[in-house]
């Protein structure tokens, strides 16, 4: 249910290396986070050039139940961001692993991203 070629964390944000920006990791929501919000309606995310800090709020999803923030999985600079999800929102329920992505962060320490939990981690804490 979760890819294997992924790193997670406990706010249910994947990253998967590389992104299509040279030094990038690609951000998205996992299943059970959409599952759990229900029918995204809306996406706020952070501009081009921002840089976030890892575990700070960096954007929001907006659903029929309620609103959620995204947080920073790692610290870096946004270098791109799905635009797609602009006019279809929705993308983010129906491929969450594809389509779906949110945003892009060249890290400021690519170990950062080795240190996030791994699919199999990440499923116990949901089992827990």
């Amino acid at each position: 249910m979760y890819p294997a070629d992924l790193k997670y964390t406990a706010e249910h944000e994947w990253l998967r290396t590389p992104g299509e920006h040279e030094g990038s990791v690609r951000v998205g929501i996992t299943e059970y986070a959409q599952d759990a919000l229900g029918d995204i309606v809306y996406v706020s995310l952070p501009e081009v050039g921002t840089t976030v800090a890892a575990g700070a709020p960096c954007g929001e999803l907006e659903s029929t139940k309620s609103v959620s923030d995204v947080y920073a999985p790692v610290e870096g600079e946004v270098v791109a961001r799905n635009e797609a999800l602009d006019a279809t929102p929705e993308l983010v329920n129906n491929d969450p692993y594809q389509g779906g992505w949110l945003f892009e962060i060249v890290p400021t320490d690519p170990a950062a991203v080795e240190a996030l939990l791994d699919a199999e981690a990440y499923q116990a804490t949901l089992d827990g």
